[in-house]
């Protein structure tokens, strides 16, 4: 009896030591305000469990993670093999949801504007650098566009929406992706540099005459004016859960890493900058009972979190993807 009280004392404290569990992650701004919101809810329901994200851009999330220094990472820009190589443990990518990048304005009486995808390169490539230039005129008829310069914002930081936005600007412009090309950090043309999602939406607010990039919940949040831009199907499109939802059914097999890109997507009203976002986990990790937690709050994420992210403007994951996924996260150690 006294043999069998000890056993179950020990499970119940294996238990409580698996759920009672402070965890540390950083990371990408995209998708932070639903992590924010996520994490939040899962530590309500898990007393004991607490976990701190700091919104530091992709760059930083991966470094991080493949130096040891935090529980799980979180990017939008995939990491490349050179960048894991280095991490002591196999690091696996998890999408967790799908958002939009949007080009955002702040231009004295103009509420709405069209982007065509060579427009909107040549003026980060600092060619077209006049609101009231003609090509930007051309796909705007109608629209009183003041005598005003453009003032470029990007980011600062090492940076998966500038990921997501370059490697589309890559694959609409032969110049751009010859010249600063796809990557969280670019030589950028010209322009001024905001820390952040956050950063580059308040120089947005902020300052007439700027343009810059943001997932779109930043945008509706700073009641920001943002663009619609011309997709594949030339159609101008704005950016929508739908548009989003589109752009990610062109893919018909993901690969085995979930590591795709799925700007300038085809269909009449995708969105053409579109994205999955990636939670960045060890295989096997270093402490077993933070990689208990893991684990659940990932099963979680896939099974009850996504049917939230709508409210947030971001796209749920397709269902077969996350009956993938599922599979995946049950083999995590």
């Amino acid at each position: 009896m006294k043999k069998a009280l000890i056993l179950v004392g020990l499970f119940v404290f294996a238990l409580s030591a698996a759920q009672a569990q402070k965890l540390t992650a950083a990371g990408a701004t995209f998708p932070y305000p639903i992590y924010s919101k996520w994490f939040s809810e899962y530590a309500a329901a898990h007393p004991g469990v607490e976990i701190n994200y700091q919104s530091i851009g992709s760059g930083g999330g991966i470094r991080q993670m493949v130096a040891g220094l935090v529980d799980f990472g979180a990017t939008d820009a995939p990491a490349t093999d050179e960048q894991l190589a280095p991490a002591k443990t196999k690091l696996i990518h998890l999408p967790t949801v799908l958002g939009a990048v949007v080009p955002i304005f702040n231009v004295p009486g103009v509420n709405d504007l069209k982007f065509s995808p060579d427009v909107l390169a040549d003026i980060y490539l600092n060619k077209i650098t006049m609101w009231n230039d003609p090509r930007i005129a051309k796909d705007n008829q109608g629209v009183a566009l003041p005598d005003l310069k453009i003032i470029v914002v990007h980011r600062a930081d090492g940076s998966g929406t500038t990921y997501i936005f370059t490697d589309y600007l890559s694959k609409v412009s032969p110049e751009w992706a010859s010249g600063p090309g796809r990557g969280a950090s670019p030589s950028w043309p010209t322009g001024i540099a905001g820390k952040g999602n956050e950063g580059v939406a308040g120089y947005v607010r902020q300052m007439s005459g700027t343009i810059g990039y943001v997932e779109l919940i930043y945008a509706l949040q700073n009641k920001i004016s943002y663009g619609s831009v011309r997709n594949t199907a030339g159609n101008f499109v704005k950016a929508s859960i739908e548009g989003v939802t589109e752009a990610a059914a062109s893919i018909k097999q993901l690969p085995a890493d979930y590591r795709v890109s799925i700007t300038n997507a085809p269909g009449q009203n995708a969105y053409p900058i579109s994205s999955f976002t990636w939670i960045l986990v060890p295989l096997k990790a270093a402490d077993p009972a933070k990689g208990a937690v893991i684990k659940d709050l990932l099963s979680w994420i896939l099974k009850s979190g996504e049917d939230e992210v709508s409210k947030l403007s971001y796209a749920p994951l397709p269902k077969n993807l996350v009956e993938k996924e599922l599979q995946t996260v049950y083999s995590l150690q």
